[in-house]
């Protein structure tokens, strides 16, 4: 089976759609249809049905999506493993990381990286984290730069923490609990909060404080941009906790006594994936970041 088959195969699976697997692949819809007819050919099985104007997969299309990802995961890694043997760092880095972390704890590291790397061409996506482990069980990016999960499963990635990064409990300097002292939980969750969305990492480090104490938030808006929550915060929308590196002189740390909230950021990559040259390298740079 021909890999570039394969690799159009898995973007009609995942898109749902000839012209969208096209646009991914920078193809055109009849050069994705020639690839499909021809893996048909192969298999001599059909491999898509047409439902309304959507693709779907038939018993032997969904059959092979895991198997087409595992020949294209040992290819790859093949072909990094026999270009590693020649030392050389170059080529292209896949990288996902948060748009708080690659805005305010990257760019020094990546831009020794590129003085140090010049011939290695950065991909990198901007997401949140939850997505990026997705993208790194998948094989779509080489390394996650991002917020670790308190619940990871250690049987299918490889990570290190590379910042230890607090959270506080913010206002704006003018909000009613600006002024109080010796807040409470309690106290705090009478007024609105803006909040990242329910299935981030952030989210559920915090909640975990309220639920233990069974009270509930108010929360006003969810954004899972964290210069966006700080904007919201500092001029009087609501309350929200932040990272302690985002406090300026709008916002007012109304952390109550006793509570210590914290995210570990670091970087994450596939078990059993061959790490390029670049990876490597990348990683090197990062652990000299550690605290």
């Amino acid at each position: 089976m021909d890999s570039q088959n394969l690799t159009a195969f898995l973007a009609v699976a995942e898109t749902g759609s000839f012209s969208l697997a096209g646009e991914k692949l920078h193809l055109t819809q009849p050069a994705i249809s020639k690839r499909i007819a021809l893996l048909e050919s192969q298999l001599e099985i059909k491999l898509f049905d047409r439902v309304g104007r959507s693709v779907v997969p038939t018993e032997a299309g969904v059959l092979l999506i895991e198997r087409a990802r595992h020949i294209l995961k040992d290819i790859d890694d093949t072909r990094l493993a026999l270009t590693n043997l020649s030392g050389n760092v170059a080529g292209k880095l896949s990288i996902a990381t948060s748009h708080h972390i690659g805005l305010h704890r990257l760019p020094p590291v990546l831009k020794t990286f590129k003085q140090h790397y010049p011939d290695v061409s950065l991909d990198i996506r901007f997401v949140d984290s939850e997505w990026a482990y997705g993208a790194v069980q998948r094989s779509e990016i080489e390394l996650g730069i991002i917020t670790l999960s308190p619940n990871q499963n250690k049987s299918k990635f490889v990570s290190r923490p590379v910042w230890h990064d607090p959270l506080v409990f913010a206002v704006s300097k003018d909000h009613p609990l600006a002024s109080e002292k010796n807040l409470s939980l309690k106290d705090i969750s009478q007024h609105p909060a803006v909040f990242p969305g329910d299935n981030t990492f952030t989210k559920r480090i915090v909640m975990d404080y309220f639920n233990a104490q069974h009270l509930e938030i108010d929360i006003a808006m969810e954004s899972n941009y964290l210069e966006t929550l700080k904007m919201m915060v500092s001029i009087g929308l609501a309350w929200s906790v932040l990272p302690k590196t985002m406090l300026d002189d709008s916002l007012r740390d109304i952390t109550p006594e006793g509570i210590s909230v914290h995210r570990t950021l670091g970087y994450l990559h596939h078990q059993s994936r061959t790490l390029s040259n670049a990876g490597i390298a990348l990683i090197t740079l990062l652990k000299n970041q550690c605290l």
